[in-house]
This record gives C-alpha cells, sequence and structure tokens, in this order.
C-alpha cells in the first residue's frame, strides 16, 4: 500500500508502524547513553517514544501531521497531552538539543530527504544531535514503492554530511520482532547552523 495520506491511514486503522511501544532500538540506545535537555520527536504518531523519553526524564515534545494521530496520543498518554503537537516537520522552528527520530524519514518521498536534513538542522541549538533509528533494510513487497523508504548507511552519511558529522552509527541488537537487522542507529552532529 501506498501511504500519503497520514490521517486517513490513522482513520482507518491501517497503520502497521505502531507497535503499540517505544522503538526498542531507542530504548537500547537511550539506556547506553547519556541524552539531555528538550527533544523533538518528529513523525511521532500516537506518542510511544515519546512516552518512554519522558519516563527517563527529558523533555520530549512529539510532533506529528496527522490529527487522529495527535488525538490518540493524547488519549493513550492524557498525562503528557501537552506535549503533542500538531505540526509539519517542515514548517516547525524551534532550538532543540535533539531530535529522535524513528520511521520519520523512511515515511518520506526519497526526493525529500535534502528538505528534511534542513528542517531538522533548522530545529536544532548549534552542536545539537539528530538520533534516529533509520530504515535501512525495509521489507517490501514486490512491486512496492514504499513508504517505507529505506536507506543506506553510505547514503544517509552523504545526505547528512553537508551539515552534520556522523558521531556513531551500529545496527542495533534490539528491534521488533520481524525488524532484526533492517534498522541502524545514527547519531549526527549538527556542524553548521
Amino acid at each position: 500500500m501506498n501511504i500519503t495520506n497520514w490521517d486517513q491511514a490513522y482513520q482507518e486503522n491501517f497503520t502497521p508502524w505502531d507497535k503499540g511501544e517505544p522503538s526498542p532500538a531507542l530504548v537500547e540506545f537511550v539506556e547506553r547513553n547519556e541524552l539531555t535537555g528538550l527533544v523533538l520527536v518528529p513523525g511521532c504518531g500516537v506518542g510511544h517514544d515519546v512516552a518512554f523519553l519522558v519516563s527517563r526524564g527529558l523533555d520530549a515534545i512529539g510532533l506529528d501531521i496527522a490529527p487522529t494521530a495527535i488525538e490518540r496520543a493524547k488519549v493513550r498518554y492524557p498525562e503528557l497531552a501537552e506535549r503533542f503537537v500538531l505540526g509539519d516537520l517542515f514548517e516547525r522552528k524551534g532550538e532543540f538539543d535533539a531530535v529522535v527520530e524513528h520511521t520519520c524519514l523512511c515515511a518520506l518521498p526519497p526526493e525529500w530527504r535534502e528538505k528534511y536534513r534542513e528542517a531538522v538542522a533548522g530545529l536544532l541549538k548549534p552542536d545539537g544531535k539528530l538520533i534516529g533509528v533509520f530504515f535501512i533494510n525495509p521489507e517490501m513487497d514486490p512491486g512496492e514503492m514504499g513508504p517505507p523508504f529505506g536507506i543506506s548507511e553510505v547514503e544517509l552519511k552523504a545526505l547528512m554530511a553537508p551539515r552534520f558529522e556522523l558521531v556513531e552509527s551500529y545496527v542495533p541488537a534490539s528491534a521488533y520482532p520481524g525488524r532484526e537487522e533492517r534498522e541502524m542507529i545514527g547519531v549526527f552532529k549538527l556542524t553548521s547552523p
């Protein structure tokens, strides 16, 4: 299925990316690394990653373009309702210490990747970080075009190089069932505002 209307997907309950819990790879990363400050989670969906980050003491804000996703996040996590914001990543401004993403880049058409890089760079404080669980090997049905749109580690490094320095990358040990060795943790530090 080629999804282009994210709100419609939520309304029709066609959300195979929502596994009902935070990304295991993100959980693994946060348990091994110190992360502090104000964090934006673009494409937050129903808020599992935001709720996890807040539970770890982070000041996390979730952003999604789908009104139904934001409504569901507020219902699922009512104590965090003010942390879920309806909005477009490409129109958002801010001064975040980190952008933590999982399935946002892979949801965008590949021709939007440079636009994504610039949007994320514009949201970060100097020396801010992009920490992503990137889909490097999505399972596709024959003839399926995406999303998700996978990206190789080489492509990801080249995409980010004009604005970011790669600090760390690895294939995480933890993953949702079926996604083992199909995701990559990438940590990028903003080098040019």
